[in-house]
């Protein structure tokens, strides 16, 4: 089901994210995620965005079965243009140039975790919601251009600790480290956001968009240098025997059942 655009107010969508029941990502998600975004420049080009998800979860993360699979077979071509459309899926949402506010409806584990610091501001709903970047113990190696973005998001100091231990945080941790800049109940949560998005009106887009763009500068400056470290290294990290291990480790814990893929000798 493609995700859904409702107008909430006169210069605010809200989009819902709704691929599968956890927002698990997968090629089916990151098409979702364009075909809204190709809806929003054409249809709703003068609102702003407010993107969350369903039930407990705003978005699990990156789809194991799906991912894990892949980096067991090895074939760095295909591992590198699985992360060309990953990375461009990230960057149209961290660089849209309309407001954007995630309404963190529940968990943000990995992946989406990185969808929500896309956005500019982040409104969590009152919870036991967890929040992690658990790539690493996972056995994934953090891309460099998502390294980027979690620092311009929450401050080198917080991405460090975030990206290379992969802690579970609760709430009000998340909120300190810079996650979470505001929360609230519940049946609050998308009233919040909306009024947020709809500080600045649609006369300031061009304002805005500038301004976003002229913050992120030196961010996208980084990226493009880091280009290269992914090129080079990612597709071999992801595919490294010890990584694959680590995947396979990782699943039978979080999942409970045996990997359906064969590992390395």
């Amino acid at each position: 089901m493609p995700w859904t655009i409702e107008r909430k107010h006169d210069h605010v969508v809200v989009v819902t994210m709704n691929t599968n029941k956890v927002n698990a990502q997968n090629p089916t998600f990151f098409a979702d995620l364009h075909a809204a975004f190709d809806r929003l420049e054409t249809e709703f080009n003068e609102c702003a965005v407010v993107l969350t998800g369903t039930g407990k979860v705003f978005s699990a993360g990156l789809d194991l079965d799906h991912h894990f699979a892949m980096y067991a077979r090895r074939n760095l071509r295909e591992i590198d243009d699985w992360f060309a459309a990953y990375r461009a899926t990230n960057l149209r949402l961290f660089t849209y140039p309309r407001p954007t506010v995630a309404a963190i409806n529940g968990h943000a584990y990995a992946g989406g975790f990185i969808t929500a610091i896309d956005c500019d501001y982040r409104i969590a709903t009152q919870g036991a919601l967890q929040f992690a970047l658990n790539e690493v113990p996972i056995g994934i190696p953090m891309p460099a251009v998502y390294c980027e973005i979690i620092k311009y998001a929450i401050g080198t100091q917080a991405a460090s600790e975030f990206t290379l231990f992969g802690q579970v945080y609760d709430l009000e941790a998340a909120s300190r480290m810079g996650v979470v800049q505001k929360t609230v109940a519940s049946d609050q949560l998308l009233d919040a956001a909306v009024a947020w998005a709809a500080h600045v009106t649609p006369d300031c887009y061009p304002a805005y968009a500038f301004s976003k763009r002229a913050l992120q500068a030196t961010t996208m400056a980084a990226i493009d240098s880091a280009a290269r470290l992914d090129l080079d290294f990612l597709s071999r990290g992801m595919s490294d025997p010890r990584s694959l291990r680590a995947n396979a480790r990782r699943y039978r814990e979080l999942k409970g059942r045996e990997i359906t893929w064969p590992l390395p000798a």
